[in-house]
């Protein structure tokens, strides 16, 4: 399928989504992997993640990037030799990739109920305006994961913890977006979190100006 979704948040910030309904011998014919990708892609045991891992370097092609273009530090944080800041994401069958001129992360996640069992070891502060019998509880708490997996991403430290470190300030299911801190050591760090939903599936991307 082609381009699912792409997104201008701001002059400086895209965001690109591929909806992943073609195999893996069709991703393998269109782009060309590095060594060490073509060593990961190979290694992966399941079909399903092969074909997350390809689906991200069609997207680096339909930002005008190639495999080439793309490194990773000593904490697996993906860079591009450009010097712009990437983030990219993909669950299922759907991937996301974020080029900005700023630090930037992205998270996609399939809404599921199997959430609501997890939420203690992500939930912190945001258990105060939670309620357990909300309707949308399981929309807001993937929206709350997606938040805070993007920031993971976009701190890029160790010893981070979801529950912790990172805070999303309470939201209306109507919007489309709103603050989520980092809160570590003597750094507290502001973010805008954009969010959104397709398909059963929740993305968010947070960066210091979107």
């Amino acid at each position: 399928m082609p381009l699912y979704k792409s997104l201008d948040l701001n002059s400086q910030t895209i965001v690109k989504i591929w909806k992943i309904s073609e195999s893996k011998e069709f991703f393998m014919n269109q782009i060309v992997l590095n060594p060490e990708s073509l060593e990961r892609v190979n290694g992966m045991k399941s079909e399903l993640h092969q074909r997350g891992f390809l689906s991200v370097r069609m997207l680096l092609s339909e930002f005008g990037y190639t495999d080439e273009d793309l490194v990773y530090d000593s904490f697996r944080k993906p860079h591009l030799k450009d010097g712009k800041h990437i983030s990219i994401t993909h669950s299922y069958n759907f991937s996301a990739v974020v080029v900005s001129s700023k630090e930037v992360g992205v998270d996609i996640e399939k809404q599921r109920e199997k959430i609501t069992k997890i939420a203690t070891k992500f939930i912190g502060f945001e258990d105060s305006y939670l309620k357990e019998n909300d309707s949308k509880l399981i929309q807001k708490l993937t929206r709350i994961w997606c938040i805070k997996e993007s920031l993971y991403k976009l701190y890029a430290t160790p010893g981070m913890v979801f529950k912790k470190h990172f805070l999303v300030v309470p939201f209306g299911t109507e919007s489309n977006s709103t603050t989520a801190w980092i809160i570590h050591n003597n750094n507290r760090l502001k973010f805008k979190a954009i969010f959104m939903e397709f398909e059963g599936f929740g993305c968010a991307i947070v960066g210091p100006n979107l």
